[in-house]
């Protein structure tokens, strides 16, 4: 192995290598959205971990007591960590993608559904059976009219009303008084 920097050209490797090491030391950080507080903070925690600045340095630069330092520090490593977790292979499933499937799926029942009800009634024409008693959805309900209740039984109308009335004194007593009777 050729250790003699003298045998690579310079300037050919100087700015090959000026263009990779200014890129790849600095990590790509996505910063859109963030306040230049939060920017500021987590600097500062960095420089603490890092070794360089003290926590009760850092805390008076950022005009806070050193108990809400360590607060922040101690989030900010929660999120590392949080951070750190592999993500899960796939398409992520959220509540929102879901309900989304779910309504899909029910209304491709109700047309696979309808469907059904229609080769049934068609099947019965063929046939020639009466027509089955179809059972009817909350919408189906809505659109038709109101079903007419068959009246009741004259007789079952007056009992009732019998059955309600206060009780009057008999006719034939009130006519034995009189002096009548039938």
């Amino acid at each position: 192995m050729n250790s003699n920097p003298s045998t690579v050209a310079p300037s050919a490797a100087a700015s090959k290598q000026g263009q990779k090491s200014a890129r790849q030391g600095v990590p790509k950080l996505r910063t859109d959205g963030v306040s230049a507080e939060a920017r500021r903070q987590a600097a500062a925690i960095l420089e603490v971990l890092a070794g360089v600045r003290t926590p009760t340095e850092v805390a008076g630069q950022l005009a806070i007591s050193l108990t809400r330092y360590y607060i922040i520090e101690s989030r900010a490593l929660q999120g590392l960590i949080a951070g750190c977790e592999p993500r899960p292979r796939g398409k992520v499933r959220t509540p929102a993608s879901e309900l989304a499937a779910l309504r899909r799926e029910c209304e491709q029942l109700r047309r696979q559904a309808a469907r059904q009800q229609a080769l049934l009634r068609v099947t019965e024409r063929t046939i020639g059976l009466a027509a089955s008693a179809t059972p009817s959805t909350k919408v189906e309900q809505k659109s038709r009219k109101k079903r007419q209740r068959k009246p009741k039984a004259r007789a079952l109308l007056v009992a009732a009303v019998l059955q309600e009335a206060p009780e009057a004194p008999e006719p034939s007593a009130a006519a034995s008084d009189n002096g009548l009777s039938p």
